[in-house]
């Protein structure tokens, strides 16, 4: 069996974590100048940025590029025609949904607040609303919605679920539940509290929470961005947040990273995250994870995990 080659980044610990691997040869790339080898099997990209560096695979033999994140829009438009992407479907669910549901709980109950207090040696006594007995819509409702989902199911809430396409799925308590189509989006928006989106950026979703989507919530109701800055029209979103009628959790911002001037950051009732949902110490094993079963998978003529771009050839 002709031995693998698999192009690994600098990112701390992935190397080391992935150790030896039976007929796998690892090298170096950062995607930076040129290529180690005319062959790399799997081109595994730095975990930000690479894309644009993508013009270098164009002249070197590749099986397989391992995206690290799980969204890849606007990644096609560097990629090289023929070359197959998969992205990282199962790495960062886990990581995204807990942020998630720690945005929704520090949104609701004032964490912003008392941390400026503690930093003022203030004691100033506030009631805050709880989570429990809202109604959350979770807008999208792939590996990220249903992972929130689960840590969602202890602290006694109303959940309705919104994605492209109405249709009856297993959630992961393997419960079957009802997913409403983008048709029913405006109303939706008019029975939540707090809305969750954890959609990928396509045509339909850029712009998908636009003015009319934000006015369609109810006052007071709480958005949370875990997908991407561009599902949410930022201007529309910044006049309903300074007119105090809603509040906002975001972990992503359009532009981004969001210039220090801009007047997302002084908007009442807003807490920003630079986008880290999936960056934590839960990614790292997930990660290696993934690679050794794409490796796996290689070794044994089998079609790869999560594609997402491009074709895989047939047996």
């Amino acid at each position: 069996m002709t031995e693998l080659i698999v192009s690994l980044p600098s990112d701390p610990g992935l190397r080391e974590a992935l150790a030896d691997q039976p007929g796998v040869t690892f090298v170096d790339w950062d995607l930076e100048g040129p290529a180690p080898s005319e062959r790399i099997d799997v081109v595994v990209p730095p975990y930000w940025g690479g894309a644009k560096e993508f013009h270098l695979l164009a002249n070197i033999d590749v099986q397989l590029v391992q995206w690290q994140s799980i969204g890849y829009n606007g990644v096609d438009r560097y990629l090289p025609e023929g070359i197959p992407l998969a992205n990282a479907a199962t790495v960062h669910e886990t990581s995204t949904a807990e942020l998630a549901l720690a945005l929704t709980l520090a949104a609701q109950r004032g964490i912003a607040e008392f941390v400026l207090d503690g930093e003022a040696h203030r004691w100033d006594l506030r009631s805050f609303p709880s989570l429990a007995d809202k109604r959350v819509l979770l807008i999208g409702y792939g590996g990220v919605s249903k992972a929130i989902e689960a840590r969602l199911a202890g602290f006694e809430v109303a959940i309705t679920r919104l994605a492209r396409t109405a249709r009856e799925e297993k959630n992961l308590a393997g419960e079957t539940v009802q997913v409403l189509g983008f048709d029913s989006l405006h109303g939706a928006l008019a029975d939540a509290d707090v809305v969750i989106l954890a959609v990928p950026l396509t045509s339909e979703t850029k712009g998908l929470m636009n003015a009319e989507a934000l006015g369609a919530m109810p006052d007071g109701a709480l958005l949370v961005n875990v997908a991407r800055g561009a599902v949410v029209d930022t201007d529309a979103l910044v006049a309903e947040l300074r007119a105090g009628r809603l509040r906002a959790a975001l972990d992503v911002t359009d532009p981004e990273p969001l210039p220090e001037d801009h007047p997302l950051w002084d908007c009442p009732g807003t807490l920003i995250t630079p986008h880290v949902g999936g960056d934590s110490s839960a990614m790292l094993p997930r990660m290696v994870s993934l690679i050794r079963r794409q490796i796996a998978h290689l070794q044994a003529g089998e079609r790869p995990e999560n594609l997402v771009l491009g074709e895989w050839p047939s047996a």
